[in-house]
């Protein structure tokens, strides 16, 4: 590469020679002349410096030396190069006053060799199991389980040996190296939130488990510390989200206040007589079902070495099938135990649940046995989303997700409240993100005509399926499958229209909304700002009836928010009123 130079012909420019002005060729300054004034001190050739009193920072000044040259005054060096210059030692740092500073990769702490192999245990269990069958529990076979634990803790201690992280500059590294080295680069701008959650083991020996997440990795997490102490978790919980805090408003002339650490200000700490709330839900309600369902596959997996044999097993379910009113009688015992369960499975998962904001972040902390906090930027939340069911609707109470950007998992760890009345709701979501203050708009008759038919025909048509084969068989069990379809006909006209009732949409010139669905109601509120685009989309059915569904695209959550079942000027009119500056060339225009 060559460049042109002021005085003759182009040049070679080296790795050694830097890009820009020619040196200039005046003839340097005498060397007894100290250099000119920069804006850090240095020391004194062949003048050692007074010692400060009591072993700190002097603060007196430093009379001018031959020459004109003096330190510059105002805060320490090291307090106003704090992030531009690299640290005192550091390859590139130059002849910076001070001790080099050792660069220390942090590991996680010993007391996780507790948990690995414990945790370890369930994969290790079957075969050990097996090794002692096959070997006649002799004295070889329990060396040979032995040797498959002790097996697990050196791999264990291997793991723990062999992994360190450390923040270098603006980006995390974690490091594996034991036969292939394997470094993980996380640059802390892309870091879109840290989850903190402490298990039971990790609680019992006082560590907790840091989950990083960039938004590039779907739901899975891009780095995760499995074992520090809280005190190291709330260190790099605070790097890695640090961000430029705004300054606190003051009157001029005066000094802005000195940041005394994280601000935090709590915005709600959820009752805990509202757990009560958990059923209505239905989150968890499967929970008897699911607990039975591994009784039968622990039966069927484990039971010879129970003492209950696979046949015994399979006898007991022919016995069951045989004699239907227990089958009966279990069955509503477990629907009986959905919403104790469900709401008990609630409680522990949502245990004091807190809302705050620290430092231009959404912090959730929830949890009874696991306790978890989750960070969300604040300039990365572009809405929420309200969802309740009927029951819920009924009672009086919503939840509340976050839609942000980039982020992974959003269904679990964008969760801002749960189950609470719907006025503190909406209380809250103003607070921490902003209220919405327009209407919704009706959808046309025909949506709900369509909101009928589909909530109605579908039981009518298997209804008379029904009644035809009632009528060729004559079974009893037919016709009471046809007055069932025709009671779920019927509950599917209040449906249909609560249906409809739910379809709406609306713009307040700040924030967007969008509502559907009945068994469970989502409206979803975004701001201006995150809309990316809009899509049209129009069924077979949708075309004869002559309506649409308005998408608008969303950089954020699920990517996109329908508007069902609108008429085509509310197609065309709502997105030409939320961004006009997009539709505006592609609108006619009529002269008057």
């Amino acid at each position: 590469m060559t460049g042109p130079h002021p005085d003759g012909p182009s040049q070679p420019i080296g790795p050694s020679q830097p890009i820009g002005p020619p040196p200039s060729t005046d003839p340097a300054p005498p060397t007894d002349q100290p250099p000119p004034s920069t804006d850090r001190p240095r020391p004194h050739d062949g003048q050692p410096s007074p010692a400060p009193p009591h072993g700190g920072q002097s603060s007196a000044p430093v009379p001018p030396q031959a020459g004109g040259w003096s330190a510059p005054s105002g805060p320490p060096p090291d307090a106003q190069d704090a992030g531009r210059f690299p640290p005192p030692g550091h390859p590139g740092a130059g002849p910076f006053p001070g001790p080099p500073v050792v660069r220390v990769p942090q590991r996680l702490s010993p007391k996780v060799l507790l948990i690995d192999p414990v945790r370890m245990l369930p994969s290790l269990l079957l075969p050990l199991v097996g090794v002692l069958f096959v070997g006649g529990f002799s004295a070889r076979s329990y060396g040979y389980a032995a040797a498959g634990v002790v097996g697990a803790v050196v791999f264990a201690i291997i793991r723990w040996a062999t992994f360190t992280y450390e923040i270098v500059g603006d980006r995390l590294e974690t490091k594996r190296s034991l036969i292939s080295r394997s470094v993980r680069t996380i640059p802390l701008e892309r870091i879109r939130g840290v989850d903190v959650s402490t298990p039971p083991m990790h609680r019992l020996l006082g560590l907790t488990i840091l989950k990083i997440d960039t938004g590039a990795s779907g739901g899975e997490e891009e780095a995760k510390l499995a074992g520090i102490t809280p005190e190291e978790a709330e260190r790099l919980k605070a790097v890695l989200l640090r961000r430029a805090a705004e300054p606190e408003p003051h009157a001029p002339g005066e000094a802005a206040p000195a940041a005394t650490g994280p601000r935090e200000r709590p915005i709600i700490d959820v009752p805990r007589r509202w757990l009560l709330y958990g059923p209505l839900s239905g989150a968890y309600l499967l929970t008897p079902f699911a607990f039975a369902g591994g009784l039968v596959g622990l039966a069927f997996q484990w039971g010879d070495e129970l003492g209950v044999s696979r046949d015994t097993a399979w006898s007991a379910g022919e016995w069951l099938w045989e004699h239907p009113y227990l089958l009966l009688a279990l069955a509503l015992l477990l629907v009986v135990a959905m919403p104790f369960a469900g709401g008990l499975m609630y409680a522990i998962f949502n245990w004091d649940f807190r809302l705050k904001r620290r430092d231009g972040y959404l912090v959730a902390e929830r949890g009874l046995i696991n306790r978890r906090s989750v960070s969300l930027e604040s300039q990365r939340v572009r809405g929420y989303e309200i969802v309740d069911g009927l029951a819920e609707r009924w009672v009086g109470v919503t939840r509340v997700w976050a839609i942000v950007t980039g982020l992974g998992d959003s269904e679990t760890r964008g969760q801002l409240l749960p189950d609470v009345p719907r006025d503190v709701a909406f209380q809250v979501t103003a607070d921490a993100i902003g209220p919405y203050h327009g209407d919704l708009r009706p959808h046309p008759p025909v949506a709900r005509r369509r909101r009928l038919f589909r909530a109605v025909f579908p039981w009518l048509l298997a209804a008379l399926l029904a009644a035809v084969a009632a009528w060729l068989t004559g079974a009893v069990l037919w016709w009471v499958l046809l007055v069932l379809l025709l009671v779920m006909a019927g509950v599917g006209v209040p449906l249909g229209l609560d249906r409809y009732a739910s379809l709406g949409h609306g713009y307040d010139g700040v924030r967007l909304s969008v509502r559907s669905g009945s068994l469970r109601r989502a409206q979803a509120v975004v701001e201006r700002r995150a809309v990316v685009g809009w899509r049209l989309r129009q069924t077979w059915f949708q075309r004869q009836a002559g309506v649409l569904t308005l998408i608008a695209g969303v950089g954020a959550g699920k990517g996109g928010y329908s508007a069902i079942d609108v008429s085509l000027p509310q197609a065309v009119g709502f997105p030409s009123e939320v961004t006009p500056e997009w539709l505006a060339p592609f609108l006619e225009r009529t002269e008057p």
